[in-house]
């Protein structure tokens, strides 16, 4: 018995210019539009408030977030990828990007801040770097904060000792910092 050539086989596959995209090409946007829409919904609060959202997809991610069954949220999100589809896509995204980017320079700030406190807190010279750094911080407030640390670090059992003096201190270099 012969097998019969498969029917793609010999015919001439190349569409030129399609006006429409595929079907593929569709499936593949959907999926990065529901993407996208999980995005959004991961979002905090203070953030998603402030996303320039249509109405109907804002209570469509709030029912998301109130939806405890793993099918409901699941199905929700489905909503929530078709309700992408006729949202505009591109300030969305932006915002997306610019959220996950805050968040990211956030994190810098603060490593930089404990990391610049650890270095004040060790070293008698990373106070002269941080005043040639920051000139408008007051040198005499960060040195008596510094002071004040390291005696509370000397003093005390680390399990024992209260850190006031580190979160003044943290305090103090933070806005220097977040600038």
């Amino acid at each position: 018995m012969s097998q019969r050539p498969a029917p793609h086989r010999g015919i001439d596959t190349d569409h030129g210019d399609r006006s429409e995209p595929s079907k593929t090409e569709l499936k593949v946007h959907a999926h990065a539009l529901q993407k996208l829409g999980v995005q959004l919904a991961e979002l905090s609060e203070e953030r998603l408030a402030q996303a320039p959202l249509p109405d109907n997809l804002r209570e469509a991610i709030e029912s998301w977030r109130a939806t405890r069954s793993h099918e409901g949220r699941r199905r929700q999100m489905q909503y929530i990828g078709k309700l992408m589809r006729s949202a505009d896509e591109l300030p969305l995204r932006e915002f997306v990007a610019g959220s996950q980017l805050g968040a990211a320079s956030d994190a810098l700030a603060l490593h930089q801040t404990e990391s610049w406190r650890a270095q004040l807190i060790a070293d008698d010279e990373a106070v002269e770097r941080w005043a040639a750094a920051h000139p408008q911080s007051d040198p005499r407030q960060l040195r008596s904060l510094v002071d004040a640390a390291r005696r509370d670090a000397a003093g005390q059992d680390p399990a024992q000792r209260q850190p006031k003096s580190h979160r003044e201190l943290f305090k103090f270099l933070r806005p220097s910092l977040e600038k």
